[in-house]
């Protein structure tokens, strides 16, 4: 790869982690507020792993799950970013890190999530990446071993935040919706459409999914105002 080219992904990757780039910018303080938003979703329960989706792709979710992850972290909890999205995964590029190991490994007994998980820039940070794409996604995260996964990591961090497929696309978010405390769901604005946001929160409902709340993403303000930008 050209030099040219990879300035360019390092550039589109920097962008994409904003919350840890530039931790004083609007952008940054709209994520911190999305951060307690989600705390007072629920004070009567204990969120400790958190799905981030959107009804199709392109919309923003993983953009957002990382600078989420990197706000929770910057409060001084643990946090682990689980790349669950096993057919398109993009973790490993946000966070500039290797993916020849990673969640599909350790559904298939192969790793464990010791040996696994990856330190990042952000202090109190960690991700796990999706590991090699294998042939039944869906079968895997909803088998045992992805609960007995998501159960270890909560004793050793305080949210687990895990980056899922699109709903209206395949059934993934809808399986890890029904094992995990929460779904934050994350529509574009002017991309997103009223009908397929409705389907989504249909599906998230029909799995029994706790929908802590809705993201608009990409929506553009008068000058002067917050805006967020997009990326997937």
């Amino acid at each position: 790869m050209a030099r040219k080219d990879k300035d360019k992904i390092f550039q589109k990757q920097n962008k994409n982690l904003i919350s840890l780039t530039n931790s004083k910018s609007p952008i940054a303080e709209q994520f911190r507020t999305v951060r307690t938003n989600i705390e007072f979703s629920s004070p009567d329960t204990d969120l400790r792993t958190i799905v981030v989706t959107s009804p199709n792709p392109a919309e923003g979710k993983s953009t957002i799950t990382a600078n989420l992850a990197v706000v929770f972290a910057q409060q001084g909890k643990r946090v682990l970013v689980i790349d669950s999205d096993l057919r398109k995964p993009t973790v490993h590029y946000t966070f500039h890190t290797e993916n020849h190991v990673g969640l599909s490994n350790i559904l298939t007994r192969q790793a464990t999530l010791e040996k696994t998980v990856k330190t990042t820039k952000q202090e109190n940070l960690w991700v796990l990446t999706s590991g090699p794409i294998p042939p039944n996604p869906s079968e895997l995260l909803g088998s045992r071993g992805m609960n007995a996964l998501l159960e270890k990591a909560k004793n050793e961090y305080d949210i687990i935040i895990l980056d899922s497929p699109p709903v209206l696309a395949v059934t993934d978010a809808q399986v890890l919706s029904n094992l995990t405390d929460g779904v934050v769901l994350v529509v574009s604005s002017g991309k997103t459409q009223i009908d397929s946001a409705k389907k989504t929160k249909e599906l998230l409902e029909s799995a029994r999914a706790k929908i802590l709340g809705v993201i608009l993403n990409n929506k553009k303000v008068q000058k002067n105002q917050y805006y967020y930008y997009g990326g997937e």
